[in-house]
């Protein structure tokens, strides 16, 4: 078993997981040095709350078959086998005992980390991460100084991870699908065959 020290915990809905998310992870992977980073499947996330979201497993296979190949990427059902609501501080203390004595680095976009005073016990999940990898978009405007005043230690927490700006989401995937548009080069071919077996999102 190789040796694992630092862990990265990517999590999203993943509905549809694409390109852009590839190109996110194995930035933050190479820029944080992370020695295995987890893809966190998440059912409907308490601050996101939104309908419509494709059945769990549904998203899992597409996941795997998108990360396929890769041995620093990991599905993780840490939010998937538990009762929820589920909370970043809870996902971060359960990977913890999974990965004990590593590194645990919570990647998050630059709109979370504005929202993170609003999180569930943010003081607590600041001090529980080794790190925050923040993916800054080219808009996000990242006000640290006024986030320290309101969690302080974040500033020694946040690793800015820059990344090129592609403008995909999944939810553009999922309109162009349902409008029968094509989106094939937004996706890895084994999510693309998946999706089009399945007939998802039509």
């Amino acid at each position: 078993m190789r040796k694992v020290e630092r862990v990265g915990i990517f999590g999203g809905t993943f509905d549809p997981p694409h390109v852009g998310h590839l190109i996110l992870a194995e930035e933050c992977r190479t820029q944080l040095s992370l020695d295995l980073l987890l893809w966190v499947v998440t059912d409907n996330p308490p601050h996101k709350r939104y309908t419509n979201v494709s059945p769990i497993e549904d998203r899992v296979r597409l996941v795997e078959k998108a990360i396929h190949g890769n041995p620093s990427f990991e599905v993780s059902r840490v939010d998937i086998d538990r009762p929820g609501p589920h909370f970043a501080i809870d996902t971060v203390n359960i990977l913890k005992e999974e990965y004990p004595g590593t590194e645990i680095y919570y990647l998050m976009g630059g709109d979370s980390l504005h929202d993170l005073p609003t999180w569930n016990k943010p003081h607590d999940f600041i001090q529980t991460c080794s790190g925050i990898g923040v993916m800054r978009r080219h808009a996000d405007q990242v006000d640290l100084e006024s986030l320290e005043k309101i969690l302080p230690g974040i500033t020694a927490k946040v690793h800015i991870v820059e990344a090129p700006i592609l403008e995909i989401s999944s939810k553009q995937i999922r309109q162009r699908i349902e409008e029968g548009m094509g989106y094939r080069y937004y996706l890895r071919d084994a999510v693309y065959q998946a999706i089009t077996e399945m007939g998802m999102y039509k």
